[in-house]
């Protein structure tokens, strides 16, 4: 799939990820919408495979360095490579150079990678310099800053530059917006019990806020906290950033399709 500029800016390979290609596409189909508009060539490579962090989490060292070289192979070719999460792009970024770094063959080939990889809405405002939105979302919203995005990134103002440029949007901060949602990749499957305690924290500070919609930008974390949203009845509706960023938030929200019934409301844990 290739959307090209009339501008021919710098050639993207944009890197979609496995949470937002099986899970949420329109998450992709925005941040296309949104590269294109900021002048970018944008190309899809349809061999691209995952990052690799599920197996890097899990110890799988081996199979997390065969994923790595996949990528390095895929998307070295591109000015950028550019993402829609924090966390695939931390892994990118951060890991790869130090997975590969005794492989005198690949090393180098990681690091040059990784110094041209950024998430979409850091590659926007960091390196294009732009933040000429051109959407409307009406209503009140807060921010979930993710971990990876934050500690492995440094993504914290960008998101905030461009939703300021959203017109009809109220930005309430939450109380602790760096707190983790408890998802943590494999973190949530191997301790369930803190987890959850984990998102209902992180969905009370939500509905504190006073907002109706919830936004990130990790289509992973916001699929925890949506599931448990949905689970106890809560009316927060959860979206990535880039749908909002990109004018295209008409339809449901995550965990919000027509084939889920409403969940009946339990109370939060104590």
């Amino acid at each position: 799939m290739t959307d090209d500029s009339p501008l021919g800016g710098p050639r993207v390979g944009f890197f979609i990820t496995c949470m937002t290609d099986l899970f949420r596409p329109t998450v992709g189909f925005a941040a296309i919408r949104l590269l294109t508009r900021a002048g970018c060539r944008v190309e899809v490579p349809a061999d691209q495979t995952c990052c690799g962090q599920p197996a890097f989490n899990s110890g799988a060292r081996d199979l997390a360095i065969t994923q790595a070289k996949r990528v390095i192979e895929t998307f070295e070719g591109f000015d950028y490579l550019v993402g829609p999460s924090g966390s695939c792009l931390g892994m990118i970024r951060v890991h790869y150079p130090a997975l590969l770094a005794e492989d005198a063959a690949w090393a180098g080939r990681a690091r040059a990678l990784a110094e041209r990889s950024f998430e979409v809405m850091s590659f926007l405002t960091d390196v294009l310099d732009w933040d000429d939105i051109d959407a409307r979302f009406d209503g009140v919203v807060t921010y979930h800053d993710t971990c990876s995005g934050v500690r492995e990134v440094g993504i914290k103002a960008q998101p905030r530059r461009l939703l300021a440029k959203v017109r009809g949007l109220e930005l309430r901060e939450l109380a602790a917006p760096e707190e983790c949602c408890g998802f943590g990749g494999t973190f949530c499957v191997k301790y369930p019990e803190i987890s959850g305690r984990m998102v209902d924290e992180k969905l009370r500070d939500a509905e504190a806020t006073g907002a109706t919609t919830l936004l990130g930008g990790d289509t992973s974390c916001l699929l925890n906290i949506a599931g448990r949203a949905r689970q106890i009845g809560s009316p927060l509706a959860v979206r990535h950033a880039l749908e909002v960023l990109a004018g295209m938030a008409e339809g449901p929200g995550l965990g919000d399709g027509a084939e889920t019934p409403p969940s009946p409301r339990v109370p939060h844990p104590v």
